[in-house]
């Protein structure tokens, strides 16, 4: 069966980005030859699922977003049309995830930002988080969690501490 694998960076205090999406504290993560994992993660996704501000964030700084050869489902508030393996989405979440599941293919990729994590958090839709721990304390910015989900209980499927001081979790999310 497909997952729902939630994969991030953080802060030690809980920031996935500073005050105005300052996303400068993750410069020093980026070691030659290291990649955290994320290479052999992104092979075994074929599906993407990504807030349309962090979608947006991407293009407006000049990249092409990373997932263009997956399905790539943008949430949005917007309607909007499907181009080719983009497609925008302004339904409910669940009915999109239990969609995706119905279908065979490789894991799901929740790529962000809090907004998504946390509506797909409240919705008990996230079957495994990924999370990278940066070790700096923003005290402000955007938190990647937030009140208003119920209470989930995980269980640690591995750690990896890197040279860079990065903290790598990988959880199992219990679902009841």
């Amino acid at each position: 069966m497909r997952k729902v694998i939630l994969y991030i960076s953080s802060t030690l205090d809980g920031f996935i980005a500073g005050p105005d999406n300052d996303l400068s504290f993750l410069d020093k993560m980026h070691l030659d030859g290291e990649d955290y994992g994320y290479t052999t993660f992104v092979k075994s996704v074929d599906t993407v699922i990504v807030g349309r501000n962090t979608y947006q964030w991407v293009i407006d700084e000049g990249f092409e977003y990373p997932h263009s050869d997956k399905d790539i489902y943008i949430v949005s508030r917007q309607e909007r049309a499907s181009e080719g393996k983009l497609h925008y989405y302004n339904g409910d979440l669940k009915t999109l995830v239990r969609q995706l599941k119905a279908e065979k293919g490789k894991n799901i990729y929740c790529d962000g930002g809090a907004t998504v994590v946390n509506r797909m958090l409240q919705a008990g839709l996230i079957d495994e988080i990924i999370l990278s721990i940066i070790p700096v304390l923003l005290g402000a910015g955007i938190p990647l969690f937030k009140a208003g989900y119920a209470k989930q209980e995980l269980k640690l499927l591995s750690s990896q501490s890197f040279n860079s001081g990065l903290n790598q979790l990988h959880y199992r999310v219990l679902h009841k």
